[in-house]
């Protein structure tokens, strides 16, 4: 085995900055409030943030659409606030891993406002542009939020691709300058002593438009391996890259993170995320969940990789919603299944992501009316769909389910008003249930999901068999989720039921001792009947 990174046994917590604390009451997150909340994040143990792009944006997609990747976005501060956020970070262990968004960029960007000028522009070349097909786009390729990824520029006569928002033309990675550019712009963050990149679509940056290619494309490794190369894989670093690959399978995320192979770390792969949509259908339109479904895509997930790819583990992140909303229940199970998916989770071979608020059992926030909205892939699905003879009541369904703003939601600090997140008017509703579920509330109560996420962490960092353990799932009934991590000689049976209904468990012969459990429980031989969403963790004989 190659000698352990440090990202191996490490926790991540995902920071969306507009969402975690404000610190000068202008009702917007900033990194002056992430610097006041770091004792928090080292009381709960992680390793390392996931922020959120910070950088200079129109905010048409929430800093995702980013106009200079060497500058902080005025709403979140400077860049000395920045250099502050690092060195404060590193006092208390933490690193800080910065969102990567390079396969489009605003197009409120200086190489966009020049490649805009004429097709003899030396930027021109930095984006994706093609004449019209019969008077119409070039083809019938699809936005991810929505209509056509062909916008017309009426100067020039051209189309410029976009594969989400129309102010965000995408980049054209077949340019060996515009590359190199790119990977200036990561030295140069690199060189600030930042952790490492999570790299937002990576997956799309080898498109072939013509051939309605986006995902997967033929030099998408080619690229990754130059990247590596030319910045975060030379020898004087030591960082964590993660890719977000929607279209990933086993095999191809072994190509991303083989250490062999000189690309990433790891990958977040979705199919997890994907077992409550219609297949071949829109994030959408909604099927039934099956907890069997779920133990084998996580089971498929912790075997085929071996010892050749690195796996990511997360519930939650700023595009999706609430677990506990989703696949748990948000009103009377709240705390025993935030724990059940904590412990299922964290127990799992791979680095754990938690995403702000998580930790301390957040929920979804249901909205009555389209009004109530922010995200622009909800606005323009909702508005999109009514058109097409869609119900109101089924739209919104599908938002309230789905929707990104449901994670979006500011932070929960305590039960003053606002929870603790503003004194100013918060750039999105909070949710009401804030001065129950909250930090303060959770720090106060030793039983409380927080102390779990703790040990959970602590865990991964004392327990080689948490890191480095092989996996083997059990057969039981579809709700119950049961697995065996064993390492030199050490066996740990992980046990979740994941349903309100009682079921009854065959227990192997175990140590006695609970690891750790959401339900005091002192029985474990014999047959057993397991509670609503219990989850435990013992050692076998």
């Amino acid at each position: 085995m190659e000698k352990a990174k440090w990202w191996q046994t490490t926790t991540v917590y995902q920071i969306y900055p507009r969402s975690f604390q404000d610190s000068n009451g202008d009702g917007i997150g900033d990194i002056r409030g992430i610097i006041e909340r770091l004792d928090y994040l080292e009381t709960l143990g992680i390793g390392a943030i996931w922020l959120s792009p910070v950088y200079q944006s129109p905010n048409d997609d929430n800093g995702y659409d980013i106009s200079d990747y060497e500058a902080i976005m005025a709403e979140f501060g400077t860049m000395e606030d920045m250099d502050e956020l690092l060195v404060e970070a590193a006092k208390r262990n933490i690193k800080i891993v910065m969102d990567l968004v390079v396969n489009h960029s605003s197009d409120e960007h200086a190489w966009f406002i020049e490649a805009k000028k004429g097709k003899d522009n030396p930027y021109r070349d930095y984006y994706v542009w093609r004449d019209p097909v019969d008077g119409q786009s070039p083809n019938d390729l699809g936005s991810a939020f929505g209509g056509s990824a062909w916008e017309f520029d009426e100067a020039s006569g051209q189309y410029y691709l976009h594969l989400f928002s129309k102010k965000q033309p995408d980049l054209n990675w077949e340019n060996p300058e515009l590359r190199q550019k790119i990977y200036d712009m990561m030295n140069f963050w690199l060189e600030k002593g930042i952790g490492g990149f999570r790299m937002d679509v990576i997956d799309l940056i080898s498109k072939q438009p013509d051939q309605k290619i986006t995902g997967n494309g033929p030099k998408l490794h080619d690229y990754l391996q130059e990247m590596n190369q030319a910045t975060f894989g030379q020898t004087q670093y030591d960082v964590m890259t993660v890719g977000e690959t929607w279209g990933a399978t086993p095999e191809i995320a072994k190509l991303y993170s083989d250490p062999k192979r000189h690309e990433l770390s790891m990958v977040f792969q979705f199919e997890h995320i994907g077992l409550d949509q219609q297949e071949d259908k829109e994030k959408w339109d909604l099927r039934a969940l099956e907890v069997k479904e779920l133990k084998k895509v996580l089971t498929k997930w912790q075997t085929s990789l071996g010892h050749e790819g690195w796996n990511s583990l997360f519930w939650n992140n700023h595009d999706l919603p609430r677990i506990i909303s989703r696949w748990g229940d948000d009103q009377e199970y709240r705390v025993e299944s935030g724990k059940l998916f904590a412990i299922l989770l964290h127990l799992m071979k791979g680095t754990p992501y938690i995403y702000q608020g998580e930790e301390i059992g957040m929920t979804n926030y249901p909205i009555t009316d389209i009004s109530e909205a922010e995200d622009i892939e909800t606005i323009n699905l909702y508005h999109e769909r009514i058109e097409k003879g869609y119900s109101k009541e089924e739209v919104l369904l599908s938002i309230n389910t789905k929707g990104r703003d449901n994670a979006r939601t500011p932070m929960q600090w305590d039960e003053t008003k606002h929870a603790g997140f503003t004194t100013g008017t918060p750039w999105l509703h909070v949710n009401p249930n804030y001065k129950t579920i909250n930090v303060k509330a959770a720090l106060a109560d030793q039983h409380s999901l927080f102390y779990t996420y703790q040990k959970l962490i602590a865990l991964r960092q004392e327990e080689p068999l948490v890191a480095w353990g092989e996996f083997e799932l059990l057969d039981t009934v579809d709700e119950v989720f049961a697995y065996v991590r064993s390492y030199e000689g050490k066996k740990w049976l992980v046990v979740g039921n994941i349903s309100k209904l009682l079921h009854l468990l065959e227990m192997p012969k175990t140590k006695g001792e609970v690891i750790i459990g959401n339900y005091p429980r002192t029985e474990f031989s014999g047959t057993i009947e397991l509670k609503p969403y219990e989850a435990f963790v013992i050692e076998l004989a």
